[in-house]
């Protein structure tokens, strides 16, 4: 015989399990100090150096 569930607890338990997972999201996001902002940034503008200094001068026809 099939387990009898109830609806209504199913769906607020599934609404609670989606807000923690976006609230783990947004510790991560926003959870940072300032010194570790501030370190991806560089990282992120460093990668990015890096790839445009990489790149081919187009050649004229």
């Amino acid at each position: 015989m099939a387990e009898i569930i109830n609806l209504n607890r199913a769906r607020k338990a599934r609404a609670r399990a989606e807000k923690a997972t976006e609230a783990d999201a947004n510790r991560h996001r926003f959870g940072r100090t300032k010194a570790q902002k501030a370190a991806e940034a560089q990282d992120r503008d460093r990668a990015e150096r890096t790839l445009d200094g990489a790149q081919r001068e187009d050649k004229p026809d």
